[in-house]
């Protein structure tokens, strides 16, 4: 029973470290899947090296994360607020082919990053774009201007 009410601590803790610290460290993650594949590690870790090695201490771990995991989803639907804290909001870095220079500050970003991602769909240079967006996922997505 320890080893649940730990994954429950440990779950919103690691959450919450994660949204605090940035999107950028797992591109492709949301904080919420960061958690879970870090969580499920560290439960694995507790049942194998911990002073409780058996298999159902183990196996108790993961269906709490699990089912935890699943009741967090289900939450983030049911209250887009909630979402919104756990997943986070995307953010514009570039509005109109203006620099957002506080959200980039906020997110620790520089202008080097952001015009790498341009890059990536044939932009060469600011002139070119109308919005860039740092994606609740950490990836960043850039508009091309429409031209005249």
């Amino acid at each position: 029973m320890h080893t649940v009410v730990c994954v429950f601590v440990e779950y919103f803790i690691l959450l919450l470290t994660v949204r605090i610290l940035s999107r950028r460290p797992g591109a492709q993650l949301t904080p919420f899947e960061f958690v879970i594949v870090f969580l499920v590690g560290g439960v694995v870790i507790l049942a194998t090296v911990g002073d409780d090695r058996s298999m159902t201490n183990c196996f108790c771990g993961i269906i709490a994360v699990a089912l935890l995991h699943r009741t967090v989803a289900d939450l983030r639907l049911r209250f887009p607020r909630f979402g919104a804290f756990v997943d986070g909001t995307p953010l514009v870095l570039i509005d109109q082919g203006k620099w957002q220079d506080e959200t980039m500050n906020r997110m620790r970003l520089q202008d080097v990053d952001v015009m790498a991602s341009a890059r990536t769909k044939g932009i060469k240079s600011l002139e070119e774009i109308e919005y860039a967006v740092l994606e609740r996922n950490g990836a960043i997505s850039v508009i091309k201007r429409k031209e005249n």
